[in-house]
């Protein structure tokens, strides 16, 4: 039962929450300039994240629940998350983070930059904006992991879950925390960059047909489109290089459930070509480590009978 008190800047914040104006905003990037370092391990999936302004507002203004981190380079960051990276441009994304690394990226430098991705952000005007914990130290400059069962923590737990009450709960079969609002165990929606990101690492960032490892060159498909199921559902995800993935979704290529790729002779009929794709039929897919992360059978089978030209 914890939760990260992450210092951010206004801007990106003001950002977001005109956006969440017009637009629902499921998904934030809340990236940092450079690279976490190793893996984002101050908090667990589904734990809340809470924005933290900079003096003079010394104030919790939102926050999200952590999904996935991962380091992007920075235009494939923009181009999964747009403008809920909290800014209206790559431009703008690129002038605040190169400024924040403190060294001079050349114009044409697609560096990369941590990105801790969270689901269902939530974000309030000023005048529901809660104190900062009674603990925080002014030179505190990225965060401070919290205890929602100690003293700190609760009383930060209940400033934030009073401002809560009155938003969409979902109910956690994990417990409660202090204040009646939930985390934990609960499936919560996400957006297409957490799934395209999730995909990516999963996958060891190479195609499962092809094994091309070219970043810019990868998709993260659905097996079943997404307009069928609204969901990003792990399973229902596989990385294919574009190429591959057009043919994936008009049917010319499949998986099978034992994750065996099969071609379509209407490549051949319909194109009159397709000779390096048959070099790919009946080659077994690579699949991540994980069981969980795999593509699922159910989605898989849907594909064979329902999207494969026969």
């Amino acid at each position: 039962m914890k939760a990260y008190v992450a210092v951010t800047d206004k801007k990106w914040f003001d950002h977001l929450r005109g956006l969440s104006r017009h637009q629902p905003v499921e998904e934030v990037n809340f990236w940092t300039p450079k690279p976490w370092g190793g893996e984002f391990g101050v908090l667990s999936r589904g734990q809340p994240l809470l924005f933290k302004l900079r003096s003079p507002h010394n104030a919790v203004v939102g926050g999200g629940f952590f999904e996935h981190y991962t380091s992007l380079p920075i235009s494939l960051a923009w181009q999964a998350f747009g403008e809920k990276n909290g800014a209206a441009s790559l431009d703008e994304v690129r002038d605040r983070t190169a400024r924040l690394r403190k060294d001079t990226p050349r114009p044409w430098e697609d560096y990369k930059i941590g990105c801790i991705l969270l689901a269902e952000p939530f974000f309030w005007d000023e005048e529901n904006w809660c104190p900062q914990p009674a603990d925080w130290a002014p030179s505190t400059q990225r965060g401070k992991s919290y205890d929602l069962t100690a003293p700190v923590g609760k009383e930060l737990w209940r400033e934030v879950s009073d401002r809560l009450m009155g938003m969409r709960v979902a109910e956690s079969r994990s417990g409660e925390l202090p204040g009646g609002y939930s985390y934990g165990a609960v499936k919560r929606r996400v957006g297409q960059g957490i799934f395209q990101s999730r995909v990516m690492d999963a996958y060891e960032r190479q195609c499962a047909v092809t094994r091309e490892r070219a970043l810019p060159a990868l998709d993260a498909a659905h097996i079943k489109p997404f307009s069928l199921t609204q969901e990003n559902h792990i399973q229902n995800g596989i990385l294919l290089r574009s190429d591959v993935h057009r043919l994936f979704d008009a049917g010319y290529v499949t998986v099978t459930p034992e994750y065996h790729v099969e071609v379509s002779e209407h490549v051949r009929t319909d194109f009159n070509d397709g000779e390096n794709y048959f070099k790919l039929h009946g080659e077994r897919i690579w699949v991540p480590p994980s069981r969980e992360d795999r593509p699922g059978k159910g989605y898989l089978e849907w594909h064979n009978a329902n999207q494969f030209r026969e």
